[in-house]
C-alpha cells in the first residue's frame, strides 16, 4: 500500500498522486478532499474517446464515481503498470494481466491483420488503423461475406443471393451473405426447382403457350359476356330485342360520329345465339372487333382446329388452360430467385456449405472483435487516466509553469504581455455572472480560428501589471496548446485591482476620469448656451426698432436701455465673465503665493495618504482574496477547495518576457533623425514676421505686468523718475515714503540715497 503524501500548491493541500500505484490508492480519499467533484466534457485537452469512455452515464460529467470505476477497471487488467505511470499509448502485450486474456487475444489478432513487425506491444495508432483492416479484410464478427473477400470460385454464387434477397450489410459497410440467407436459398431453390419441374404439365401448348395463354386471358371480357348473352337468350328469346338498339337512339346518332360509336360499342360481338355458339363470320365491327379477329385467326382456329365457329365448351376449356398457365408464370415470378432460375440447377450444395463455412468462421471472431473496443479502453485509460486525476483529485499543473492542465486552452499575447493561463467559456453571461462577485480581472476573449472552423470563446485572468490598457475590442493573438495561432479579440471585461499600485491610484483614476467628463459636458453645455445667446443677440439687435427723430419731451428722464439686449448685452456679460474668471484666478495666486514649498508638498502628501490608504487597504485585501476556482466553477466544475492566487502564482500567470540575455538596447532615438531629414525635405509652415513680433510682445507685456511694482519701486528709489510720476503709478503708497516728500516731524532725517547707478 502507498503511502499518501499531501502537498501545497499556492496555499492549497493536494495529494500528491506520482504514478499509478498511488492513484488506486488516491481515489479512496474521502471525496471532500477531492479538488473537484465534476467537470465538463467540454474544454478538457485530452483525446474525446476517453472522455466518452469516462462518462459511463453520458450526461457529458465525469464524476468522483466513475473516476473510481475507471481507475479499478484499469488496476484490474494491468499486471504492469510503468506504462500507465509514464502516460504511454503502447500498450506492452506483457503488461496485461491474466484475468484480461481476451484482451491479449484481440491485441494478437490486430497485430496479425496489420502484419506488425513487432508482435509484442500495440499502440493506439495501429488499433485505430486495425478497424480499418480488419474490415477490408472481411474480419467482421458479424458472419455477413462480402464476395470480394471470398474465394473466386464462390463470389458469383453470394453475388446472385445478394441480389435475390434484401440487402444486409456489414460492419464495413458492405452487402454479404451469412448463414441464414444462405439458408433461405436453399428453401427458396428448392420450391421452385419443383415448380419448374411441373411446367409441362401445364404448358401443354407448347413453347407459345404463355404468349396464348395471354392473348386468352386478354379476349376473355369479350367472349364471357357474349356466352352469357347467348345463355339470356335461349332462357328468355325476346330478350334478344332488348339487346339491340333502339329506333330513336340510332335516328339521334346519325351524323355524330362520335354518338355512333359509342352507340355502336353498346351491341353485342355477335348476334347472341340460344345455342351457345359463335359464328366468327357473324361478328359486328364493333370496337373489339380487330382484337376478336385476330385471336380467331392467331389462337383459336390454331389451338381448337376450328376456324369456323366456337363452342361454349370449347371456350371454357381453352379458358382453363389458359388460367393455369398464367397462375403457374405467376407463381415462378413470386419466387425470389425467379432471376436465376434457370441456373439453380447448376448450383451445387457443396458450394452453399462452402458460404455457410466460412461465414461461421467470420461470426466465431465476434467475442475477439467485440474485445477491441475494450482493448481501446484500455489504451487509452494507460495513456490519459493518471493524468486526469492529476487534474481532479488534485490540480498541481495549475501551479506549475513547467506543466500544461488539461483544462486550459492556451496562451493569450495582449498588450505586451503572456496570459498563460485560459478556460473554455461556453456561456459567457453565465460565466461572467459568477466571476463577477470574486475579486480577480477577468478577459472574456473570443478567439477566431484563421482555417475558417468556428470560434470559441475563453475566460483569461489578469493577475499582474495593469487593467487600464484592457478594453473591449482590443485585438491580440492566442496559441491554442497544440500551437496553432489564432486571432483574438476581447469581448468582456471584469475590471478588478491587478496590483497594489493599481489599486491605490485607482481612485486618482476615477476622479480625473469624472473631471473630464465634467468638464466635457460643462464644455458642451456652455457651448450651446454661449450659442445661444449669440443667437438671441442676434435677433434682439436685427428686430430692434429704429430711434425716434423727435426730440424727447422737457423734463423726461432719458429711457433706460433694454437690459442684456443686442450685442451690447453679449458684450458685456462676457466681459463680466472674464472679469470674473480672472478674479478667480488671481485669488488662487495668491494663495499659492502665500505658501511655502514645504506647505505645499506637505498638503499633497497628506491628500494622497488620505485617499491612497483606504484604496491601498481595500486593494490589498482584494488582492488576497482572488480565487481562481471562480473560473473554472463558471464554465461547469464543481470544486471543494479554493484556488487561492498568491503573489507569485499571479507572476506566473500573466508574465512581461524580459528581452533576450545578448540583447543591446540602443537609447538613441531614430525618429528624431528621421524628423530632422523630413524637416530639411519638407516646406515648414512658420508665423509670419508681425505674427511672431505680436506674440513677443504680448509675451513681454504679461512678464512685465506681473513685476510692475518692484520695478516702479526700484525706478522711484534711485530717481530714475520724478516724483510726480512716481505718486501716479504708485497712488496707494504713503507719501512720505515717495522720494522728495518731507519726513515726519521728530524723526531722524533718512539716510543718504546710495549713488545712482551709471547710466
Amino acid at each position: 500500500m502507498a503511502q499518501l503524501v499531501y502537498r501545497r500548491y499556492g496555499g492549497s493541500l493536494q495529494v500528491d498522486i506520482p504514478d499509478f500505484n498511488t492513484l488506486t490508492e488516491a481515489v479512496r480519499i474521502p471525496a471532500t478532499q477531492w479538488m473537484a467533484l465534476a467537470c465538463p466534457l467540454e474544454g478538457i485537452a485530452c483525446d474525446p474517446r476517453f472522455l466518452t469512455l469516462m462518462d459511463a452515464d453520458g450526461n457529458r460529467r465525469i464524476r468522483v464515481e466513475e473516476l473510481r470505476a475507471a481507475v479499478d477497471w484499469t488496476a484490474a487488467r494491468l499486471q504492469d503498470r510503468k506504462g500507465a505511470d509514464a502516460g504511454s499509448d503502447v500498450l506492452e502485450l506483457s503488461a496485461v494481466s491474466d484475468t484480461a486474456s481476451n484482451l491479449k487475444g484481440a491485441a494478437e489478432l490486430v497485430l496479425r491483420t496489420l502484419n506488425a513487425p513487432d508482435a509484442t506491444k500495440l499502440s493506439l495508432e495501429q488499433l485505430r488503423t486495425s478497424d480499418k483492416a480488419l474490415r477490408d479484410a472481411g474480419k467482421n464478427g458479424d458472419g455477413l461475406i462480402a464476395p470480394v473477400s471470398l474465394p473466386e470460385r464462390l463470389r458469383p454464387l453470394a453475388q446472385s443471393i445478394i441480389a435475390a434477397f434484401p440487402q444486409v450489410t456489414n460492419r464495413a459497410g458492405l452487402a454479404g451473405v451469412d448463414v441464414g440467407l444462405v439458408k433461405r436459398f436453399r428453401e427458396e431453390r428448392a420450391a421452385l426447382l419443383a415448380h419448374l419441374g411441373g411446367k409441362d404439365s401445364v404448358f401443354t401448348w407448347g413453347t407459345a403457350s404463355l404468349e396464348q395463354a395471354k392473348r386468352v386471358h386478354d379476349v376473355a371480357p369479350l367472349l364471357e359476356g357474349y356466352f352469357v348473352q347467348c345463355r339470356l337468350v335461349a332462357a328468355q328469346p325476346e330478350a334478344a330485342a332488348s339487346l339491340r338498339l333502339r329506333a330513336d337512339r340510332v335516328e339521334g346518332a346519325l351524323g355524330d360520329l362520335g354518338a355512333m360509336g359509342k352507340a355502336a360499342n353498346e351491341l353485342p360481338i355477335a348476334p347472341p345465339d340460344p345455342s351457345g355458339v359463335l359464328v366468327w363470320a357473324r361478328l359486328y365491327r364493333g370496337a373489339g372487333y380487330e382484337k376478336l379477329e385476330a385471336f380467331h385467326q392467331e389462337v383459336a382456329a390454331p389451338l381448337l382446329g376450328d376456324g369456323v365457329k366456337l363452342t361454349d365448351t370449347a371456350w371454357r376449356e381453352l379458358s382453363t388452360k389458359a388460367e393455369a398457365i398464367l397462375a403457374w408464370q405467376a407463381k415462378r415470378d413470386a419466387s425470389p430467385l425467379h432471376a436465376v432460375a434457370d441456373t439453380l440447377g447448376a448450383v451445387s450444395d457443396e458450394e452453399l456449405d462452402a458460404l455457410e463455412s466460412v461465414s461461421r468462421e467470420d461470426l466465431s471472431l465476434k467475442p475477439t472483435l467485440d474485445v477491441i473496443e475494450e482493448l481501446e479502453r484500455l489504451v487509452l485509460y494507460q495513456r490519459w487516466l493518471l493524468q486526469f486525476a492529476n487534474n481532479f483529485i488534485s490540480m498541481p499543473n495549475l501551479y506549475l509553469p513547467k506543466r500544461r492542465a488539461l483544462m486550459e486552452r492556451g496562451t493569450l499575447i495582449l498588450a505586451g504581455r503572456k496570459y498563460t493561463l485560459s478556460v473554455l467559456v461556453t456561456d459567457r453571461a453565465a460565466h461572467a455572472a459568477l466571476t463577477g462577485q470574486g475579486t480577480t480581472c477577468i478577459l472574456y476573449v473570443k478567439v477566431l480560428p484563421r482555417d475558417a472552423t468556428d470560434g470559441y470563446e475563453v475566460a483569461v485572468p489578469v493577475t499582474s501589471g495593469r487593467s487600464t490598457e484592457l478594453v473591449v475590442g482590443k485585438r491580440g493573438v492566442f496559441y491554442d496548446v497544440d500551437g496553432k495561432e489564432s486571432d483574438a479579440i476581447v469581448t468582456q471585461v471584469i475590471r478588478q485591482p491587478v496590483s497594489l499600485w493599481e489599486s491605490m491610484t485607482m481612485p486618482f483614476m476615477r476622479i480625473g476620469t469624472f473631471i473630464t467628463s465634467k468638464v466635457e459636458g460643462l464644455a458642451a453645455s456652455g457651448e450651446k448656451d454661449f450659442d445661444a445667446s449669440l443667437e438671441s443677440g442676434y435677433k434682439q439687435t436685427v428686430t430692434a426698432p429704429p430711434p425716434s427723430a423727435a426730440p424727447a419731451p422737457a423734463g423726461a428722464a432719458p429711457a433706460a436701455a433694454p437690459a442684456g439686449g443686442g450685442i451690447a448685452g453679449v458684450l458685456a456679460a462676457g466681459g463680466i465673465a472674464f472679469a470674473a474668471l480672472g478674479s478667480s484666478l488671481a485669488f488662487i495666486l495668491t494663495q499659492v503665493k502665500s505658501l511655502t514649498l514645504v506647505d505645499v508638498i506637505t498638503a499633497a502628501t497628506i491628500l494622497a495618504i488620505v485617499v491612497m490608504a483606504p484604496a491601498g487597504l481595500l486593494g490589498w485585501l482584494k488582492l488576497r482574496r482572488r480565487n481562481l476556482a471562480l473560473l473554472l466553477e463558471g464554465s461547469g466544475w464543481a470544486l471543494n477547495d479554493r484556488l487561492m492566487l498568491t503573489r507569485g502564482v499571479a507572476t506566473l500567470i500573466t508574465r512581461k518576457p524580459k528581452l533576450p540575455s545578448n540583447a543591446r538596447v540602443d537609447h538613441v532615438d531614430l525618429v528624431r533623425g528621421a524628423l530632422l531629414h523630413t524637416q530639411d525635405d519638407d516646406e515648414a509652415e512658420r508665423m509670419s514676421l508681425g505674427a511672431r513680433l505680436g506674440l513677443t510682445l504680448l509675451i513681454l507685456f504679461v512678464l512685465g505686468w506681473q513685476v510692475r511694482v518692484p520695478v516702479t519701486e526700484w525706478l522711484c528709489t534711485y530717481h530714475w523718475l520724478s516724483g510726480d510720476a512716481c505718486r501716479v503709478l504708485l497712488p496707494k503708497l504713503v507719501p512720505s515714503e515717495l522720494p522728495g516728500a518731507p519726513a515726519p516731524a521728530g524723526t531722524a532725517p533718512a539716510a543718504a540715497p546710495a549713488p545712482a547707478p551709471a547710466k
